[in-house]
């Protein structure tokens, strides 16, 4: 599969009161399924990618999906729009042989939301199969539709004509609002096809298995 990422570099700011020296809080940054992510590494912002989806698990953490080759365990999570934010999750656990991160947000530095772009995610479900269409939203290439060829290969994994390239993994993958898979790579050609994405439910099960942050999740 052929993956790649974009670099971005990190910037931030200091609010200061009038002649006091005070720094002021950023405001909570506001994220959802579909939403553009910033992930670094000692302080320094790497890759570019795309949140999945965004909720709560069974502890009552506030945590979120992206793409496993995105980044690893420890490194920061900022909103891409918004990086003098700073720093508002961190990945907690990996799989790479399925491609999912786990992120663990600071409920106090993010609003979450089930609607981004034109995607809203109200829950999660079985596998698409052909001749399904499905959509995605990404923080590349927006929101983009296409026919679903199904799990080709039989390896847990939804292939489909939808577009996608670089900075768009970790996309949710829907059918009408519910997540059916994560994108995570495309074949031959961007925007050629075909995208391959895993089945959401394989993830999930695979993080229910493990448990720990994630465990018991549902979408906002």
């Amino acid at each position: 599969m052929f993956r790649k990422l974009v670099v971005a570099i990190a910037s931030a700011v200091a609010l200061v009161g009038a002649g006091s020296g005070v720094a002021v809080a950023a405001p909570p940054v506001t994220l959802g399924g579909g939403s553009g992510i910033t992930l670094g590494d000692n302080g320094q912002d790497i890759f570019d990618c795309t949140l999945t989806t965004i909720g709560n698990d069974a502890a009552g953490r506030l945590v979120g999906l992206t793409a496993a080759h995105c980044g690893s365990p420890g490194m920061t999570v900022k909103a891409e729009y918004d990086l003098a934010a700073g720093s508002v999750g961190r990945i907690v656990s990996t799989n790479e042989r399925l491609d999912y991160a786990v992120i663990e947000f600071d409920r106090g530095k993010v609003v979450p939301v089930n609607r981004v772009g034109n995607v809203t995610i109200t829950g999660l479900g079985a596998p698409a199969g052909f001749p399904n269409i499905a959509c995605k939203e990404g923080r590349t290439t927006g929101n983009t539709c296409g026919i679903v060829w199904g799990d080709v290969f039989g390896s847990q994994e939804t292939w489909t004509q939808v577009c996608v390239i670089e900075g768009d993994s970790g996309a949710p993958l829907v059918v009408g609002t519910t997540l059916v898979a994560m994108v995570n790579a495309y074949l031959l050609a961007p925007c050629a096809g075909p995208e391959v994405g895993t089945n959401i439910d394989v993830i999930m099960a695979d993080i229910n298995g493990r448990g720990g942050p994630g465990a018991g999740f549902r979408p906002i």
